[in-house]
């Protein structure tokens, strides 16, 4: 009877001491780690913020690629010369208000901002990120808010944590935070 105890107590032990079957194997070749291709080599980009069609509030970023030909027209903004100066910010926010394209609106893309031209101007201070739009502000959902928001924050610093306040012509939102 002891016998039988000792060794119902040591099972266990011998089974986790055997790995319970599985043997070592040598590392398994499985090629080069994955590639993704963000934004292509040569070309330029900018970070837009849509909401998902999926949920009423979820935003995802998109990749909106530029054409780096600096004619006029340009939606970077930059000069006859072709130079970037920091009013990318601005032009990247006509782009938000312009909506999803084609293929941003097939992948599922929507976004809660009326499809206005827009003037924005976009300052940074010691409080932040300060958008100025030339539309009426304090009617935007929160989804369009954090569009906004968002955007901005990344047009401006690459950081979606500074603080952002937005005056249109009707009044003044903020300042918050990105919320992704």
């Amino acid at each position: 009877m002891r016998a039988g105890r000792a060794l119902g107590a040591l099972l266990p032990v011998l089974l986790l001491a055997t790995g319970c079957g599985i043997r070592a194997t040598d590392v398994v070749a499985a090629g080069e780690p994955a590639r993704v291709e963000v934004a292509p080599v040569g070309r330029l980009g900018t970070l837009l913020y849509f909401v998902s069609s999926s949920t009423s509030t979820r935003l995802l970023p998109v990749i909106r690629q530029i054409d780096p030909a600096g004619a006029k027209g340009d939606p970077l903004g930059r000069d006859p010369l072709g130079r970037d100066p920091l009013v990318g910010a601005p032009a990247t926010l006509a782009l938000l208000f312009r909506g999803p394209t084609g293929q941003e609106r097939a992948a599922g893309l929507r976004s809660e901002l009326p499809a206005l031209r827009v003037n924005a101007g976009v300052e940074l201070s010691a409080q932040g990120v300060r958008v100025t739009l030339d539309v009426p502000v304090i009617g935007f959902s929160e989804a369009a808010r954090q569009q906004l928001i968002c955007t901005a924050a990344r047009a401006r610093t690459a950081d979606r944590t500074e603080a952002v306040t937005i005056t249109g012509t009707d009044g003044t939102i903020g300042p918050a935070r990105c919320s992704v």
